[in-house]
């Protein structure tokens, strides 16, 4: 089908070209035009009844990812650790946690995603280490050389019993205090998450270096890349000036939102750091005659802060204007400023990137509501660039109902029964809903470390694949669609038609555009797409949004299209609905 797609296509080499540039995307440039895909492992697939997801367990659903149309995924962490903060706290940044496998394990999944050209992208947390881990063990008893691998502070003011207050007035993201008196050592040190995550020193050359060789360790293992985790948490302004309040009426005192975060984060010598890390997997690709190894970046921040990650080595520093900036009810004209925001700031001849939801923030279903699921891949998918997935959104899972009592994210317990639905991150966590056996086909254990959801026995992936169209459907027409060289080489539109119509037009010289139309709005619409888009007289659906009604393969007139509420919908040519279908 792919192949019949590229011959009607090949002629348009001389294609208009969109923001994100023209150039034929060779071997090297695999990652600009990708599918990626988050794996979170303990809650993917349990190879072996433990009720909690494992290496051998991904391997197992690789061949889901290949028929998704996924080119990467990326992995949540799988080192060793105590799990403070569910494997963001290492204690060896060189091997895997018995709970997930073994090196063997994570060799042999490497080995299987190659085989079936996928791309293997590895979680990598610089920020901190775990309380547990050596080097701090090491820094604790004041050890060269680790002594200053690790943040470390006199405390002030002590009382009549000689205990210290913190150095300043700094909050970990998790409430409450980021620094942790150290009776063996006399000192506080920092952490910016659970106490049992202290930051590390990037100011001390050692340490780099130890993190250098950590990605080289890895590199050789035959990963194309890393996702850096709280990347802008990195350094730390050396005064160590207590920070501003927000002036948030709406937190209390002690909590993260309370201050301004302006000498704990987003400082300056982050961005030197990652050009060394790129300098680095670039030295790599080219000793090792490979493909270019991806950089992705998370870093919650502003539009020009993030901007400069591009310019430092990051491939793909996260978009997450979906996330922060759009909601349920979001019209037509907020989803447009948000794409033409990064659009518009984005240095010349970078690739754009669209994330719609990950480990950290409610699945996209859930935030938008289950009738526009599909809206967001439709929309993420027919935007230039790169698309990341949360797993699970793709087939519209759900947040699942998590109690107090059955919370385990450190974010939420550090809290109390009266806010810590706010600040969970469990209810995006549960587990995969493969099918409508035993724990959704996660896991043989009736008991798994998180919940199912319990509409997994209607909401599951080989429920999906059983009917014609289903949420699983619209995410794999997507990525089929996306793979022509219209989305390689195309150009971009971005409109809003009727008030609350969104509609993203991809265009090529001498074919039909492609249309894709979101209505925002609360209420069904018809609008004329012949008044602004040089469509067809009659199209056909290519792809649409299960709740609308509207069934693909259906040709509309494109002087009066009939929109549903909350309906998606993307419009093709006859002859390619037709060459896509094999008619």
């Amino acid at each position: 089908m792919l192949s019949q797609l590229a011959i009607l296509f090949i002629g348009l080499a001389s294609a208009l070209g969109c923001r994100t540039g023209t150039e034929i995307v060779s071997n090297q440039d695999w990652w600009k035009t990708t599918a990626f895909y988050q794996i979170y492992p303990r809650s993917f697939k349990d190879s072996d009844g433990d009720g909690v997801g494992d290496l051998n367990g991904v391997t197992s659903k690789l061949d889901h990812l290949v028929d998704a149309g996924v080119g990467a995924l990326w992995i949540s962490p799988i080192y060793p650790s105590p799990m403070a903060d569910f494997g963001y706290d290492i204690s060896n940044f060189v091997d895997i946690d018995p709970l997930f496998g073994t090196l063997d394990d994570f060799d042999a999944l490497v080995a299987r995603a190659k085989q079936l050209n996928l791309k293997v992208i590895l979680d990598f947390v610089p920020n901190h280490s775990s309380d547990e881990h050596e080097w701090f063990k090491k820094s604790v008893r004041r050890e060269d050389p680790y002594t200053d691998y690790y943040i470390w502070r006199d405390g002030k003011n002590p009382d009549d019993t000689g205990k210290y207050e913190p150095p300043n007035n700094w909050l970990s993201t998790f409430q409450g205090s980021a620094w942790e008196w150290n009776e063996e050592r006399g000192q506080f040190y920092l952490h910016q998450f659970v106490k049992g995550q202290p930051d590390l020193n990037y100011r001390n050359a050692n340490l780099r270096k130890e993190m250098e060789n950590v990605l080289s360790f890895w590199l050789k293992r035959g990963v194309e890349g890393f996702r850096i985790d709280a990347i802008n948490h990195m350094f730390e302004d050396d005064r160590f000036l207590d920070e501003p309040s927000s002036n948030n009426a709406n937190v209390s005192a002690g909590y993260y939102d309370s201050l301004n975060h302006i000498y704990s984060k987003d400082q300056p010598e982050t961005y030197d750091v990652l050009q060394s890390w790129r300098d680095l997997l670039d030295k790599y690709a080219q000793e090792s005659n490979t493909d270019t190894k991806v950089i992705m970046t998370e870093g919650y921040a502003n539009t020009d802060l993030v901007m400069q990650y591009y310019t430092h080595g990051s491939n793909i520093p996260f978009n997450f204007g979906f996330i922060t900036n759009t909601r349920s009810g979001s019209t037509a004209a907020e989803f447009k400023s948000v794409i033409d925001s990064w659009l518009d700031s984005m240095p010349e001849n970078y690739v754009a990137n669209w994330v719609t939801g990950n480990h950290d923030q409610r699945r996209v279903a859930s935030r938008y509501g289950s009738n526009r699921a599909d809206q967001m891949s439709i929309v993420c998918l027919i935007l230039p660039g790169i698309s990341v997935t949360y797993n699970g959104d793709e087939i519209g899972m759900l947040d699942g109902e998590i109690s107090w009592v059955d919370s385990v994210d450190p974010a939420a317990c550090n809290t109390d029964a009266e806010h810590f639905e706010q600040y969970s991150r469990d209810p995006e966590r549960t587990p995969y809903q493969w099918d409508s056996t035993t724990s959704a086909g996660f896991s043989t254990s009736s008991t798994t470390w998180l919940p199912v959801n319990r509409n997994y026995v209607s909401l599951n992936l080989a429920a999906q694949k059983a009917v014609s169209h289903s949420h699983y459907h619209v995410y794999q027409a997507m990525t089929a669609l996306r793979k022509l060289p219209i989305f390689k080489r195309g150009s971009l539109s971005v409109e809003v038609l009727a008030d609350n119509v969104l509609a993203i037009t991809r265009s090529v010289t001498g074919a039909t555009p492609i249309v894709a139309l979101v209505n925002c709005a609360e209420s069904s619409v018809s609008i004329n797409v012949k008044n602004s888009i040089a469509v067809l007289d009659q199209m056909t659906v290519y792809t649409s949004s299960v709740s609308s009604g509207i069934t693909p393969g259906r040709n509309v007139t494109t002087s009066s299209v009939q929109l549903p509420v909350a309906t998606t919908i993307v419009l093709t040519s006859p002859r390619l609905y037709q060459i896509v279908h094999g008619a």
